[in-house]
């Protein structure tokens, strides 16, 4: 059953095409992560935040992407990160046209 994981964390930017430019690496290097299906990444320049809404395609794939990338945005100086993992109930998604 797929699952979604649900990340946000303290951000000072870059931000936009910026962003882009700078995590273009980290983004290639995420679309390979085992289980995972696609990832939204998310940005708010106003309330200084960053992260993303990923689908993967079960709960162990996404517990162990969660611990590998909070290590890895420790590591990168972010002191929080915050995590959160649901189940997908699949038949009310597919009515409200998500990309399952």
């Amino acid at each position: 059953m797929p699952v979604l994981l649900q990340v946000d964390f303290p951000f000072t930017g870059p931000w936009g095409e910026a962003m882009t430019e700078a995590l273009r690496g980290l983004a290639e290097s995420i679309a390979e992560e085992p289980g995972l299906i696609w990832k939204i990444w998310t940005e708010n320049p106003a309330t200084a935040e960053a992260g993303g809404i990923y689908l993967f395609a079960d709960r162990p794939s996404a517990e162990a992407y969660l611990a590998m990338h909070t290590a890895r945005l420790t590591g990168f100086g972010i002191p929080q990160v915050n995590g959160k993992i649901f189940d997908v109930n699949s038949a009310l998604s597919a009515i409200d046209k998500a990309p399952l």
